[in-house]
């Protein structure tokens, strides 16, 4: 989810929050991937789901569970395989049978993920019967009126986040076939659950605002023509703290945001220009530091309650996060909004600005905060999902 644009030889970083003390989280950040001005930084994809990996990781060093996910995963970590889900849809272009389709895995791994995709192709038609691997990432639940997941249809659908996380879930516990229509092995649903359970943490994949055919915020129960706005994507984002742009940089986008620069504000001041090896060498040992800090220091409410079955988790997390969503667009102010043709649906799309908020934080340091807490939660959730699963 949200845009990428291929930098230079060299990295921009962009001004940086100091945060609490022994706080790493920032390192959340795209080791092989230029960011700042130069270049758009992926966030819970991919570093930020590696991150989440390597919080399982260690959380299941040494058991039982780690032996079977070593097992299943033919010793590929969660860390590494958390970004698969994200890394196959650069095979959406050309598909996976051409002569230059790239390689993701070991062989066996490779041969499933290519069924997986074969399976759930990219589709433009919203009603199709063969869903598209890129629905099972998120879920567009109404934010206005409050409302939780199982209050409503609008924004929900049978292959939405909330809905695979169990799916995969069940082909683990072997309570449905390895040989279902979605090509979903019990590899396949370990990778994929590595990577859903940190979308499921980022709030623009579970809450989505709707807007009137005048470009207000609309209740889609009340207004069936309201539009939604695609998890942010369509939105550009100003905030009060934005460096003035250089000519030719596009503005920012709202859901890249949340991928990207919510996790920038938390980065630590290095040079303003380095190049990517020497970045490389300063990020590793930190980024070693925060996975061993995050994994170690217990999150506030991660736990579910016990009388919740582990096939119900996905809903209770995205109930969770609805609220954050919500205030993630409250904190915002949108104009301009209008709807935009996408293929053979209708979405809406428009501009973003930051609201003044005397006396709290600026948007982009609550953003951050929010990002460390969700990733921490996402990385304990992991592990303790799969140790109750496998």
């Amino acid at each position: 989810m949200g845009l990428f644009r291929a930098g230079s030889n060299s990295i921009v970083l962009s001004p940086t929050l100091k945060m609490k003390s022994g706080s790493l989280f920032a390192l959340l950040l795209g080791i092989s991937i230029a960011f700042g001005t130069a270049a758009q930084l992926h966030a819970y994809a991919p570093l930020g789901h590696e991150i989440v990996g390597a919080i399982a990781d260690e959380r299941l060093a040494n058991t039982p569970t780690a032996a079977k996910i070593d097992t299943l995963l033919g010793g590929l970590s969660l860390e590494k395989a958390a970004v698969l889900a994200d890394t196959i849809k650069g095979w959406d272009k050309k598909g996976v049978d051409t002569p230059k389709s790239f390689r993701v895995a070991s062989p066996k791994i490779d041969r499933q993920l290519r069924d997986f995709w074969r399976a759930n192709q990219p589709t433009d038609g919203m009603h199709s019967a063969a869903p598209s691997h890129h629905w099972f990432h998120y879920t567009d639940v109404p934010i206005m009126p409050a409302q939780n997941y199982g209050d409503g249809t609008i924004g929900r659908s049978k292959w939405d986040i909330v809905h695979m996380i169990p799916y995969c879930v069940e082909v683990l516990r072997g309570r449905r076939p390895e040989q279902n229509e979605r090509k979903i092995t019990k590899p396949v649903a370990l990778i994929l659950l590595a990577h859903y359970v940190a979308d499921i943490h980022q709030p623009l994949h579970v809450g989505a605002q709707y807007f009137d055919a005048q470009g207000r915020v609309a209740d889609p129960d009340k207004e069936q023509s309201a539009l939604a706005d695609d998890g942010g994507n369509r939105f550009t984002l100003e905030l009060s703290d934005e460096p003035p742009r250089t000519r030719g940089v596009r503005k920012k986008n709202f859901h890249a945001f949340w991928d990207y620069d919510a996790v920038n504000a938390l980065f630590p001041q290095v040079p303003v220009r380095v190049r990517k090896r020497e970045l490389q060498a300063q990020i590793a040992p930190l980024r070693k530091q925060l996975v061993r800090e995050l994994a170690t220091h217990e999150p506030t409410g991660w736990r579910m309650p016990v009388n919740i079955d582990v096939t119900n988790y996905a809903e209770a997390w995205a109930d969770e996060i609805l609220p954050t969503a919500r205030e993630a667009h409250e904190r915002l102010q949108f104009t301009h909004v209008h709807p935009l043709q996408e293929k053979d649906r209708v979405v809406a799309a428009g501009e973003a600005d930051e609201k003044p908020q005397p006396h709290q934080i600026s948007y982009r340091a609550w953003a951050a905060e929010v990002v460390r807490e969700e990733l921490h939660k996402a990385g304990w959730r992991l592990a303790d999902l799969l140790e109750k699963t496998l």
